[in-house]
């Protein structure tokens, strides 16, 4: 589409401009990022997504044999946090450079593995699910993640990124996996302390996370968010009828899977539907 070889310097940004594309998603764990290299840590394996599947690989044994392991287990001990200004200058590089890179689009900061993704990515799903049994054992394992993620947003709040992206897979296609009052007891009110910083330092802040998660919708904008980045699983006109005119919303009806089956009559009409609802926000405007 570009004329230009894939690989070159060149491609990417002249493919985002002949396509209109301004908004970059990025995420930076930060420079102890690779947990496994630290600590215990689950290899949850990767699904094939590339075209010849060769991303595909299987997931590796838990490191914890039990829950009594999981809920002695503190995230900042067992992986360490770099020096505060050595990460500062890291992200703020890492911004700089995609500045220069990409001056036409607005590139974020961001963290993926937050509470819930944390949680996961230490202990995988099977010995989550196993720990979570008793709740009241888990939220120091939590906060431990908190600390840990917000030792991150404090050091993003010291860089001029404008947004920052708060990733967390904290339900699944179906909804909640954990009793709602583990959200609005351990989860939802830790997001409001780790957005306090950013806030406070002008930034905007967007909640990214799979699946459904629109019994919580409501509650995160209430622990601050001002915006988030959602999939189909989320009714977009749910989404744009609540928050359409107050926050911004990265998402529409439309479904990536219809686009790689060429589903173009489908795509057609889910583009279409996504126009007609937010062409009823107030404030919206083409």
């Amino acid at each position: 589409m570009t004329g230009l070889e894939p690989a070159s310097p060149d491609a990417l940004r002249a493919f985002y401009k002949k396509w209109q594309l301004d908004f970059i998603w990025s995420i930076n764990d930060g420079l102890h990022a690779e947990w496994g290299e630290f600590g215990r840590s689950t290899d949850l394996g990767h699904a094939a997504y590339d075209a010849n599947g060769d991303d595909q690989r299987q997931g590796g044994e838990c490191p914890f044999s039990k829950p009594e392991d999981v809920w002695a287990f503190d995230a900042v001990a067992e992986y360490g946090l770099p020096g505060k200004g050595e990460q500062v200058a890291a992200y703020q590089k890492e911004i700089d450079d995609a500045r220069r890179n990409f001056p036409d689009q607005l590139t974020t900061g961001g963290y993926y593995k937050t509470l819930i993704s944390g949680a996961s990515q230490a202990f995988g799903w099977d010995m989550l699910l196993v720990a979570l049994s008793e709740p009241d054992r888990m939220e120091s394992v939590f906060d431990s993640i908190f600390r840990r993620t917000l030792f991150h947003m404090e050091a993003w709040a010291e860089t001029d990124v404008e947004v920052v992206i708060e990733h967390d897979d904290f339900v699944w296609s179906e909804g909640a996996f954990m009793n709602p009052e583990i959200y609005h007891k351990m989860i939802i009110p830790r997001y409001a302390e780790l957005w306090k910083p950013l806030h406070a330092t002008d930034k905007k802040v967007l909640f990214c996370s799979d699946a459904n998660f629109m019994d919580f919708a409501e509650a995160v904008v209430g622990a601050g968010a001002d915006g988030f980045i959602f999939e189909p699983m989320v009714d977009f006109e749910f989404m744009v009828e609540r928050f359409g005119s107050s926050h911004c919303l990265v998402g529409s009806c439309t479904d990536c899977c219809d686009l790689t089956l060429e589903l173009g009559d489908k795509v057609q009409a889910t583009i279409d539907r996504a126009f007609r609802s937010c062409g009823r926000v107030d404030r919206w405007r083409p």
